[in-house]
């Protein structure tokens, strides 16, 4: 509170400032306080009357000078007020339409079937990478528009299964169909020599080639070294290994006897040899059948 005015000049030399006191104070400090925030011509509750006192529309509030209706403007009844009136505002005020947006006018085309295409499979000599060049001809594409591609995910499209070791390959130019090759699901190379595309005006050829990023190759376990002048055995040919009976010749047509292998072949067995068994002697017949035949 302000005390160089009042009785004494010196602070604390004077009384107790009185309520009234206070209460000037108070206003005055509210009025420079409004004065610098508010702008009094621009309040649309400020009204002159004439008797030459100040009216407060919103409030029906009776003030002599405009530092009393600034100081009524910061009071609790004025803005307990302004409160009011703004939310009995946005209860009446119409639903505003929302603010028309630009519309961008789809241009539709006639589908006239697929574009022809060619693919070709290539291996850079130097780095080994494998890429595939693509050719698509477009000759009749519509006027002002290129050929489009774009890779998708197996599993962003909803034709086939999702497999995670294939992706998508899309071509688009209107008025043609959409196509898409099925490619591996590979890392490709985004360098600028490993992947370029070319669309020909004249011919109405659209050209992309992509190179596939060389896959890490797999090391061998390398197991310990045989010591020195030990022979490995032959490796065993396909389909298993063969018994002996496999090395034998098929037996001859017609039950002929099968012809004798030469000494040493292999499947033959060192079998001893056999002497032949002698001939059984004949019992000579008995008398009573000799008798009975004469």
């Amino acid at each position: 509170m302000d005390f160089q005015h009042r009785a004494g000049g010196k602070t604390g030399s004077g009384g107790v400032a009185s309520a009234s006191e206070s209460n000037r104070d108070r206003r005055e400090r509210l009025r420079q306080l409004a004065l610098e925030t508010i702008d009094i011509n621009k309040d649309p509750y400020f009204m002159k009357n004439h008797l030459g006192s100040y009216e407060c529309k919103l409030c029906l509030t009776l003030h002599n000078n405009e530092g009393s209706y600034l100081a009524h403007t910061q009071g609790k009844k004025h803005q307990t007020n302004l409160a009011r009136r703004a939310a009995k505002e946005a209860k009446e005020a119409p639903a505003q339409p929302a603010p028309a947006k630009v519309k961008v006018e789809v241009k539709k085309f006639v589908k006239i079937g697929r574009p022809g295409y060619k693919v070709t499979k290539q291996r850079d000599p130097e780095t080994g990478q494998q890429s595939l060049l693509f050719q698509i001809d477009y000759p009749e594409i519509a006027e002002g528009i290129g050929p489009r591609h774009r890779f998708m995910s197996a599993y962003e499209q909803r034709i086939e299964p999702p497999d995670r070791r294939w992706q998508y390959l899309l071509f688009a130019a209107e008025p043609y169909e959409t196509i898409a090759f099925k490619v591996p699901s590979r890392e490709i190379d985004k360098a600028e020599s490993r992947f370029w595309t070319h669309w020909n005006k004249e011919t109405k050829q659209f050209f992309l080639q992509f190179h596939f990023k060389m896959e890490k190759a797999i090391p061998q376990s390398t197991g310990p070294m045989p010591p020195s002048g030990v022979k490995h055995p032959p490796p065993l040919m396909s389909g298993g290994p063969r018994s002996v009976n496999d090395s034998l010749p098929p037996p001859p047509p017609g039950g002929m006897p099968v012809p004798p292998l030469p000494p040493g072949a292999p499947g033959t067995h060192q079998m001893p040899h056999q002497m032949p068994m002698p001939p059984m002697p004949m019992r000579p017949p008995p008398p009573e059948a000799l008798m009975s035949n004469n």
